[in-house]
């Protein structure tokens, strides 16, 4: 389980540790580390706030601009065709789809190219809100990526050599999650 908190719901600072369970206990493996969210802080997500959702969400595939970091979780390296789509009214919203700019079947505005957001995509794991069902306009493309020292549009950051440690450390088989709050 990986966890983030805040001290307060509308800060944008947060800590982020990585916790395992032995024996019914929970033991922390990596942290705490510094990591920032949403402008916003934390709270009930929508399209256009700049706000984390809180819950425990959970983190079943990754990306990066970057090869595989070896984190063990399906990976799909980003190129120009990849997108997050946040088009409330495209059948594809909050999901990756293909398509060269300019073609493709949903407002490109309303819809994050990956690889255009640089190295804060470098690797990135994706947080799984409101993925299954999908409710149009709750909020999309919420990822686990690095920081740029500076709070998030919502999702989670931390330095890259921490976000490679946990995504190293995340097993699918384990059924990782994130406890946002």
């Amino acid at each position: 389980m990986v966890t983030v908190s805040v001290p307060d719901p509308s800060a944008a600072a947060a800590k982020l540790s990585a916790w395992s369970r032995t024996n019914g206990k929970w033991h922390r493996d990596i942290g705490p580390v510094s990591a920032f969210v949403g402008a916003e802080g934390i709270g009930e997500a929508k399209e256009g706030l700049s706000r984390t959702p809180i819950g425990v969400f959970g983190l079943t595939e990754a990306f990066g601009i970057a090869e595989n970091n070896g984190t063990r979780l399906p990976y799909f390296k980003v190129d120009e065709q990849d997108w997050w789509v946040s088009d409330v009214n495209s059948p594809e919203y909050n999901k990756r789809f293909r398509c060269m700019p300019g073609q493709c079947p949903f407002n490109e505005r309303a819809g994050e190219r990956l690889i255009a957001a640089g190295a804060v995509y470098n690797h990135a794991v994706v947080i799984d809100y409101n993925r299954n069902p999908v409710t149009p306009g709750a909020g999309s493309a919420f990822f686990l990526h690095v920081s740029n020292g500076r709070p998030t549009a919502g999702c989670v950051s931390v330095a890259s050599n921490d976000l490679d440690a946990v995504m190293r450390w995340l097993d699918p088989a384990k059924k990782p999650a994130i406890n946002i709050g």
